[in-house]
Formats: C-alpha cells, structure tokens, sequence
C-alpha cells in the first residue's frame, strides 16, 4: 500500500472494505490535488453538508426515478467529500476541535433531511402521523448507533498508538479542556460533544473500569503486549460495527429509494441496527470484563 495513502488514513484496521478500495482511494486523490491550494479540511466539510443535503430535498417530493439516482449520487459525492476533509487535514496537518465537531455534525444533517422526507413519504401514502413518530424513532437510533460507532472506532485507534488515537477523550478530560476555552464557537460546541462523550461512557461501564484500570496501573504508558491483545479482540466486531456506519447504511438506504418501499430502511434502522447495536455493546463489554 502506498505509504502517503496510508498516512492519509486513521487506520487500515478501522476501514471497512468499501472505504478501503472505494471512497478513501478517491478522497486522496482528491486530498492530494488540494494539497498547497488554501482549501482547508472545514471548507470542504462545509460543502459536504450543502451536497449530502440534497438527497433529504429531492426525496421529500413524489417517487421519481431521477430524484432518487440524483439523490444517491449526491450523497455518494458527499461522503467521498467527507472522506476528503479528514485525509486532507491528516496530509496537512491543518487540523482544530470545530472542525472533528463539524464533521461528524455533517452526516447527521444528511441524514436529518432524509428521515424528515422518509416520514413525509410515508404520511401523504398511508394518511397518518406515526410515521412521523417512526422519523424520530429513526434519528435517536441513528444517533446512538453512530455514537457509538464512532467511539469504539476511536477506541481502537487509542490502542494502536497515542498519536492514532488522540481523539479518544473522557468526559473529564474534555471537560477541563473546554473550561479553558475561550468564549466563542469551538468552545460553544464542543460543550454538546462533552454530552456525547458522556452518553458513550454510560452505555460501556466495563470499559470504563478497564480504562480506569490501566491508567491507574499504567498511567499514559499501556504495554504493548496489552495493546496488541485489546486490538485482536477488537478487531473481531469491526466488520459487525461497519453495519452502522454510512456504507451500511447506505445500502439497504439506496435499495430503499430505488424500490420506492423506503419503510424497509425504517425497519433496518429501528429494528435490525438496534439490534445489532445492542449485541456489540453486550460482546464488548464482556470483552473488556475479560481483559480487566
């Protein structure tokens, strides 16, 4: 694998396949042509967020064809744009709390405008306002699961180095960083991603004492040897955690659409993800209980 490629990525562990030979290989490339330009990582979250939009728009209208292939190019173009943002600021080192925070705002917006239109599909054929019940059903567990994709995500790559993993942050941790933030808007946000963090730590309590152990055993210096072990667990759950990040999603989204029977896509989100969600919690945190 080329070396800069590689470099451009968070790590070849955490990338599902599709990412891998897909979106990341064109978001370098893309990267790389931005590279020495002044194009910054959040200009290029910021557009990501008009184009990924357009799915939600053109969705909300009467089934046609045209929308629905307009609407998943639009979101297909959005996430290799999403793909960009990070490999970029990776290549450039330009890199800031808003810009992580933006970034993951991104998808959810997307996906905000797309459930709204689903509901609204749903309302005008059968007449009646639970489904608008099922839109938010649908964005709560679509929240969660993301959360929690992007916390075990960022947990491995703490185990692979400290550099990799920087992300990864308790809630203490980014508490006392905001506190020390001056007024404005990262400091703004980056209270509602203390709130995330802390909806992550309460659905693992036995990560959070085996975390707790290691520091207090080992302070910032974890062994390699546990490092390695932690990670070949791990990496046993990510291609089920891939099943709820966008290539998952996007799927049995995309077939939905298509078919014009977008309630099958309710059904992944509310019912299977759930589920599944729900297993790799219980299998992870019998994992850490293991390892403590």
């Amino acid at each position: 694998m080329n070396k800069e490629f590689e470099a451009s990525l968070k790590s070849i562990e955490t990338e599902n396949y599709l990412d891998r030979v897909f979106y990341r290989p064109i978001g370098f490339k893309i990267a790389k042509a931005l590279t020495g330009t002044g194009i910054t990582p959040n200009m290029i979250t910021i557009l990501s967020i008009f184009v990924g939009s357009v799915a939600g728009v053109l969705w909300f209208f009467p089934y046609s064809l045209t929308y629905a292939i307009v609407g998943i190019v639009s979101l297909i173009v959005a996430n290799i744009l999403d793909c960009v943002d990070g490999q970029l600021a990776r290549l450039t080192g330009i890199k800031s709390e808003i810009g992580r925070i933006l970034d993951g705002f991104a998808g959810d917006l997307w996906f905000l405008l797309i459930y709204i239109a689903f509901a609204h599909r749903l309302n005008v054929d059968c007449v009646t306002w639970l489904f608008w019940l099922a839109a938010v059903a649908m964005g709560i567990s679509h929240l969660n699961q993301a959360a929690m994709t992007d916390y075990y995500k960022t947990l491995h790559l703490f185990f692979i180095s400290k550099e990799k993993g920087k992300e990864f942050e308790s809630s203490e941790r980014i508490k006392a960083r905001v506190a020390a933030m001056p007024k404005g808007v990262n400091r703004f946000f980056s209270k509602f991603y203390i709130i995330y963090t802390l909806i992550q730590e309460k659905q693992t309590p036995e990560l959070q004492k085996l975390l707790a152990g290691l520091k207090e055993k080992y302070g910032e210096e974890i062994p390699d040897d546990f490092r390695l072990k932690f990670r070949a667990e791990s990496r046993k759950l990510m291609h089920w955690i891939d099943w709820m990040t966008f290539n998952g999603l996007s799927l049995v989204l995309f077939l939905s659409v298509l078919l014009n029977a977008v309630w099958i896509y309710l059904v992944w989100v509310i019912i299977i993800l759930n589920i599944l969600n729900k297993i790799i919690r219980l299998r992870h945190e019998k994992m850490c209980k293991s390892l403590e």
